[in-house]
């Protein structure tokens, strides 16, 4: 594991090395080793991980306290945000991302061992809740939820995929529990079963169903966005930690606010870093985090996120994966608003851009934006061969997809996109007259 160290003094180095996390608090003049458990790849909490290392801003906010101490990042990178719980409970990690099911797994876990965390910021989220997809093979048959009973489906037990997963299936009218084979897998082991066949599908968070179709090798059956409930990822810090160490959360969360505005400023290149950093294609990467992508990123513990994480207690409880959680004494906003002092107020107003399409010419370090679909088919029609990647909305959802993985319906003189063949079946039961074209005849149409 690559280790960052951010160096104070010379002779500081010389002194003794004392951890945050589970040791004694650093005396004056002593190193203090900060560890920071992440996601590298769930590239939704990347203002707290991924871009947020790549841009050394933490480092260089320690840097700046001048406190008499020399600090020392250890960042771990993690599949999931399981073992990052594990090893918070611990007192092995002191700060950690991860979704909203963790995040409540991990308030629990920290309650149940008298070792209590508490969530201090937001990293991405989505109002409806499309950063989670169920997703099966390219050649598969399946067109629907219902489709789905008496199948195998791959998901990670206890993550925000597997709430949608269980919600979705409720509304469909199938038992979470009994109508499917649910198999409880690492994201990478799942992608892997359902291109092996060995599964029928694989409801996961991101970036894994973009990844997936945009590879060729999946697509798009469930746009969590349909549940129309919120999902996100957050910072998570150990309560004595953050104790002893305010102003290294502080200094954390300073930090998380400058990659978040980055990422806001410079969506290309960050997807770019982001994509360097983890292997993913940046064209995946583009899709969650780019200007009008799936994932709004900001720090600010909105009270819309909040509300939503209570909501989801309730499936953990059906699962029986943990009992009742006080939700209200989990959430602790006292760093983050004192770290971004007068901005934080402005950062709790962030809303999601408003939906457009976009086009990413390939050499180019700026995407194009359209007001509709038909303007950026028409775009692509004229220049098929200069085109990194496209992205339209669902015309339900908003959920951002690539346009030539989208099913696409006519509608008179419309081009209309969507993610799953359910949604466009809902809108043709809506709409007579209104058709499903291929991607091919909606370039020429549009073009």
């Amino acid at each position: 594991m690559r280790r960052t160290t951010v160096a104070l003094s010379a002779t500081a180095l010389l002194l003794p090395l004392s951890a945050c996390g589970g040791s004694a608090e650093a005396g004056s003049g002593s190193t203090v080793t900060v560890t920071v458990g992440y996601q590298s790849k769930t590239i939704n909490t990347v203002t707290a991980g991924t871009l947020l290392r790549s841009l050394g801003y933490f480092e260089k906010q320690l840097n700046s306290l001048h406190d008499g101490h020399t600090y020392k990042v250890d960042w771990q990178d993690y599949a999931t945000g399981a073992p990052i719980t594990a090893q918070m409970t611990a007192g092995k990690i002191d700060i950690g991302s991860m979704g909203d099911f963790p995040l409540l797994l991990n308030a629990a876990r920290g309650k149940q061992l008298d070792r209590p965390t508490h969530l201090v910021s937001a990293t991405g989220y989505n109002l409806r809740g499309g950063l989670n997809t169920i997703v099966t093979a390219a050649d598969s048959s399946l067109t629907s939820l219902k489709d789905l009973k008496g199948k195998k489906v791959s998901t990670s037990i206890g993550s925000a995929a597997d709430g949608t997963l269980v919600r979705a299936l409720q509304r469909a009218g199938i038992d979470p529990d009994k109508g499917i084979s649910k198999l409880n897998q690492q994201p990478a082991v799942g992608a892997s079963a359902l291109s092996a066949g060995s599964v029928d599908a694989l409801s996961q968070f991101v970036a894994w169903p973009g990844l997936l179709a945009f590879q060729g090798k999946a697509k798009a059956l469930y746009d969590g966005a349909r549940l129309n409930l919120p999902t996100f990822h957050g910072v998570t810090a150990r309560e004595d930690f953050a104790r002893q160490h305010p102003a290294v959360l502080e200094a954390f969360l300073k930090a998380q606010a400058q990659a978040t505005d980055y990422l806001n400023g410079h969506p290309v290149t960050a997807a770019e870093k982001v994509a360097e950093a983890t292997g993913l294609p940046a064209e995946v990467v583009y899709l969650y985090n780019g200007a009008h992508g799936i994932a709004t990123f900001s720090p600010a513990l909105a009270p819309r996120l909040v509300s939503a994480l209570k909501q989801d207690v309730s499936v953990l409880k059906s699962a029986k994966l943990t009992g009742d959680i006080d939700v209200d004494s989990f959430v602790d906003d006292q760093y983050v608003k004192k770290a971004l002092g007068t901005s934080y107020a402005k950062r709790l107003a962030t809303s999601p851009p408003p939906a457009a399409s976009e086009v990413w010419p390939r050499g180019s370090e700026k995407t194009l934006s359209y007001k509709s679909p038909e303007q950026l088919l028409a775009y692509l029609a004229a220049h098929q061969d200069g085109i990194r990647a496209a992205y339209v909305p669902d015309s339900t959802t908003g959920t951002l997809w690539f346009a030539d993985k989208a099913v696409w319906v006519a509608d008179g003189d419309r081009l209309l996109p969507f993610v799953t063949p359910a949604t466009a079946k809902d809108y043709l039961s809506a709409h007579g007259g209104a058709r499903t074209v291929s991607y091919r005849e909606a370039l020429e149409r549009a073009s």
